[in-house]
């Protein structure tokens, strides 16, 4: 059985060869027209030139608390961001905002030749920003933004204005937030402030009074009064027993004052720093990527590769040509049996 099944293959393999040498002028004559119209076909597509930007994400964390810290081991401004940083920044490359400003400022409209009064021509223009520009995550976890352009000085200055972005949108983003926090605590440490200030000048009216230590002044007064009343002092009675009642009717203010405005201060310190770690946070605009590679002008064109293009289509035409011949050979035979 096994000889009969080689016997059949071999007899095959000699028929297809007969077969193609007695159609060998047709399908020379098919297989170079479709070389030739391949090679027409390949000269007409534009050719497009590659640039690529690569960058690794800055670490998430607060630059507040890396500049203001004393720990030494929780500065994380200069590390590379994790496989969730990565992530993130592809979102924000992916994002409409990105896509919006480079369309704008590069007019890619008129750069596609889309014309804008067809229908649905923003679809049109997003599927060719879609097909020449393309984001990855790498397996280092750096991020590779990819252009493809006619234009190979185009192509590099849309792939570094991609990267320059990714910085722009995140600061946006975060100094939403941090403008917030910001608000938050600064509505807060000057309502402290004016709150200490009024207490700061109704301490001063009671100093103003005489007194100025209460526990003190109290020990004092007591131990005079008790001296001159052992004396007999009567005008020095009197006196010390005037201080004693001032002292008696704004003591509590006074020391309530006081403990209160001592606390105040303390936590408006607290709050200071907070103030100032959130403005640092509004106002800082360090970036969020670390360049590996900048995209430059490319020297050689990267699509089309037109020998590859000649040659597959040169050898799809042939063997499409040599099927659709063996189809038509085998029916032309099974209806001269028939008939």
């Amino acid at each position: 059985m096994p000889e009969n099944s080689e016997v059949n293959f071999n007899f095959s393999s000699v028929e297809l060869f007969n077969f193609i040498l007695k159609k060998f002028k047709l399908l020379a004559i098919i297989t170079i027209a479709g070389a030739v119209i391949s090679i027409i076909v390949s000269f007409s597509i534009t050719p497009r030139f590659k640039s690529k930007v690569i960058m690794f994400p800055a670490s998430s964390s607060s630059v507040s608390n890396d500049l203001l810290t004393n720990n030494l081991g929780s500065k994380n401004i200069l590390k590379f961001g994790s496989e969730e940083e990565s992530e993130q920044m592809l979102q924000v490359l992916y994002s409409d905002e990105v896509r919006s400003r480079i369309i704008k400022k590069f007019h890619l409209m008129q750069h596609y030749d889309i014309d804008s009064t067809s229908q649905f021509p923003l679809t049109k223009l997003y599927e060719e920003y879609k097909s020449n520009i393309s984001f990855r995550r790498t397996e280092y976890l750096s991020v590779e933004v990819e252009v493809l352009d006619p234009n190979p000085q185009m192509a590099a200055d849309i792939a570094n204005e991609i990267a320059a972005l990714t910085d722009t949108v995140m600061n946006r983003m975060q100094k939403e937030r941090a403008g917030l926090a910001l608000k938050l605590v600064g509505g807060e440490y000057t309502s402290l402030s004016r709150q200490i200030t009024a207490m700061e000048d109704s301490l001063g009216q009671i100093r103003k009074k005489g007194i100025n230590n209460y526990e003190t002044q109290a020990q004092v007064y007591n131990s005079a009064l008790a001296e001159a009343i052992t004396k007999g002092n009567n005008a020095a009675v009197k006196a010390l027993q005037q201080k004693i009642d001032t002292l008696s009717k704004y003591g509590g203010a006074y020391v309530s004052l006081r403990d209160r405005l001592i606390y105040e201060t303390e936590r408006i310190s607290h709050l200071k720093a907070k103030y100032l770690e959130a403005k640092i946070d509004y106002e800082q605009k360090l970036p969020h990527k670390f360049i590996v590679d900048r995209a430059v002008r490319a020297e050689k064109k990267s699509k089309p590769v037109r020998w590859l293009i000649v040659s597959l289509s040169t050898l799809a035409t042939f063997v499409f040509s040599l099927i659709v011949l063996i189809v038509l050979d085998a029916l032309k035979n099974k209806f001269r049996l028939f008939s």
